[in-house]
């Protein structure tokens, strides 16, 4: 039973973080769909970070208690880019809600024009793009070895394979 867990859970991940990526690099640029789209696919790219978070939620309380404590280099830096585009993606969506053209509008909220959000928003953007492929490549083996095991081998049916003995026998 905990195999299976295990098995959903990664595949759930896996699946999550594909279409949480194609989202991402859709909504990169909004000249590319437009910006009603860009806004409210952002808005479901939050759901989607907060689902990756809470799927992950055990991997990031364990790597906290033990920062300072026996870990690898490798697992620090991955931590610490997770903090950095975590960070990073809030100030995204705070400046995107500030300059929000759609979205504040249909939910009937208007916010005064000014500082520099645009700028803010795009430089955030710009920068989470890059924290995205270092945090992409700090995770590639997890990657490669869920999409080897569970998608290109075919997966065996404990019951099935326990069926097949008892009508074989």
């Amino acid at each position: 039973m905990k195999k299976e867990n295990g098995f959903k859970t990664n595949i759930t991940k896996l699946i999550l973080d594909i279409l949480a990526f194609i989202g991402f690099l859709l909504a990169l640029d909004p000249r590319a769909t437009g910006i009603a789209i860009h806004e409210w696919l952002t808005l479901a790219g939050v759901a989607a970070i907060v689902l990756h978070l809470l799927l992950n939620w055990n991997w990031i309380a364990g790597i906290t208690r033990k920062f300072f404590k026996k870990t690898t280099v490798k697992t620090r830096l991955n931590y610490i880019i997770n903090w950095l585009f975590f960070i990073d993606g809030v100030v995204v969506m705070l400046t995107g809600i500030m300059i929000s053209e759609v979205v504040l509008p249909v939910l009937g909220i208007g916010l005064p024009e000014g500082f520099a959000w645009r700028q803010w928003h795009s430089l955030s953007a710009d920068l989470s793009l890059i924290l995205l492929a270092l945090h992409t490549a700090l995770n590639w083996d997890w990657v490669v070895v869920v999409f080897k095991r569970y998608l290109l081998k075919p997966r065996v049916n404990p019951q099935a394979e326990t069926q097949t003995s008892e009508v074989q026998a």
